[in-house]
């Protein structure tokens, strides 16, 4: 199978599969040196081989595991299940500057309209993105693909619309799941902290917390493609599935493989104030796929506005992991003087602007922190989740003022995190290593 790569909208090279597991892409002559692919593959007469199903630019917005299943049983039957013949039906709308698609298809379908509006506004939004999804579960040629779409077994088992995402030219539209209840409420909270510290994506949540409308940073305000996007497992070349194994210490390298020195210590300090939120709002979901570089051109690439935050320690299922990725060798959420350590070593900033990042984070949360109790009130759902967001992110602040870490003592954050009874105990499951569960119980 052969797919034409496109930059800008410019045919630029060809995508082909050698075997099962095995791909080159090759660039067409002509092709001007800033019309890249990849800002790890520059432009060359030699074919790109890579000993996988496709290269990690290419992966990169493939949905994974599970969902990559459904779709594969989906679309099968009409053009293969592999992974290339994936991305021939949603290549023509990914993240980023890049689009795939076959020989003589138009890149620009007539998109099927996407009523926003009506699904932050609408009383049952559940209701609403269910439809959407549904309506769109074939639109892998039009303006919506579905980036993770399930199916409608799994929809009705829930009783809740899953986490599922669309991609549209303008909006990422993100619903929650049984597992995730109010995730997209959630998120929008925890952005709204980091947008007040560093530049992050402009968010909108749903009437009834279940819906998340992200506003692309990749595209202009017309929805065309602008900016080139690459996340960290591209650059590290990992796939998707090993975004948990890898390193702050690598993200780094890979940031001074790629961004110009003029603008690296903007960038350093972007991702220093990305990880201290980190620790500050317990997201254990920070990967190597939620950290990306965003660039025009090899001269002007920048860290992406920070995206897809939110407090993994609100749900008991996710409430005792780590975080994401390892630092000097380590998860915790206690590093001790080894953060302050790192940053100053790594990204070269030194420990009094790191305090300062500290307290403009601490500020942030203080100020955000009525909204989670609004919304605790008006939805009576998401109050248990509300108040363990609020202790996780008081914990979060106390660590990294803790004299263990940043020694800045205690800060006043405010009334909205007073009156709080003590969140519901979270419960480990004993688990029995080597035994069945269709073992009979003792």
């Amino acid at each position: 199978m052969s797919l034409c790569v496109h930059v800008l909208g410019r045919e630029v090279a060809t995508l082909e599969a050698l075997g099962d597991f095995k791909s080159a892409m090759t660039y067409r002559d002509g092709v001007a040196s800033e019309d890249f692919v990849s800002l790890t593959m520059h432009v060359r007469r030699t074919p790109y081989l890579w000993d996988d199903v496709l290269h990690p630019i290419f992966q990169m917005n493939l949905p994974e595991g599970y969902l990559l299943q459904v779709l594969q049983e989906q679309f099968g039957p009409h053009i293969g299940a592999s992974p290339m013949a994936l991305l021939a039906v949603i290549g023509r709308n990914m993240i980023g500057r890049v689009q795939v698609a076959p020989a003589g298809a138009k890149l620009d379908e007539p998109a099927k309209p996407v009523d926003v509006a009506g699904l932050l506004q609408g009383d049952n939004s559940e209701a609403a993105f269910t439809e959407l999804v549904r309506a769109h579960a074939t639109s892998g040629v039009s303006g919506v693909v579905p980036k993770f779409l399930d199916s409608d077994a799994q929809m009705n088992q829930t009783g809740a619309h899953t986490k599922t995402t669309l991609l549209t030219h303008r909006y990422i539209i993100k619903g929650s799941s049984r597992l995730l209840p109010f995730a997209a409420l959630n998120e929008h909270l925890c952005m709204q902290v980091a947008r007040q510290v560093m530049p992050a994506a402009m968010t909108e949540v749903s009437q009834d917390g279940q819906a998340l409308v992200v506003h692309r940073f990749d595209v202009d305000e017309t929805g065309a493609h602008h900016w080139g996007m690459e996340d960290f497992c591209v650059l590290l070349g990992l796939r998707p599935a090993a975004k948990y194994e890898t390193t702050w210490e690598r993200i780094a390298t890979a940031v001074r493989d790629h961004v110009p020195v003029t603008t690296r210590p903007v960038v350093f300090r972007q991702m220093a104030t990305l990880l201290l939120l980190t620790y500050a709002l317990r997201n254990a979901d920070c990967h190597a796929k939620n950290v990306a570089l965003r660039y025009s051109q090899r001269d002007d690439v920048h860290l992406a506005p920070a995206y897809d935050m939110i407090t993994t320690a609100a749900y008991p299922a996710y409430a005792n992991n780590p975080p994401g990725i390892a630092l000097m060798g380590r998860k915790t959420w206690a590093p001790g003087k080894s953060l302050q350590t790192f940053i100053t070593a790594t990204f070269g900033l030194p420990p009094r602007d790191q305090a300062d990042i500290v307290d403009q984070i601490s500020t942030a949360i203080a100020e955000v922190a009525p909204q989670v109790r609004q919304m605790m009130v008006e939805h009576p759902a998401f109050a248990e989740i509300g108040k363990r967001m609020l202790f996780s992110w008081r914990e979060g602040i106390a660590g990294l003022r803790d004299k263990r870490t940043y020694a800045l003592g205690e800060t006043v954050l405010g009334d909205a995190f007073q009156g709080l009874s003590d969140p519901k105990p979270v419960n480990a499951e004993p688990r029995v290593v080597g035994r069945s569960d269709l073992l009979g119980r003792r």
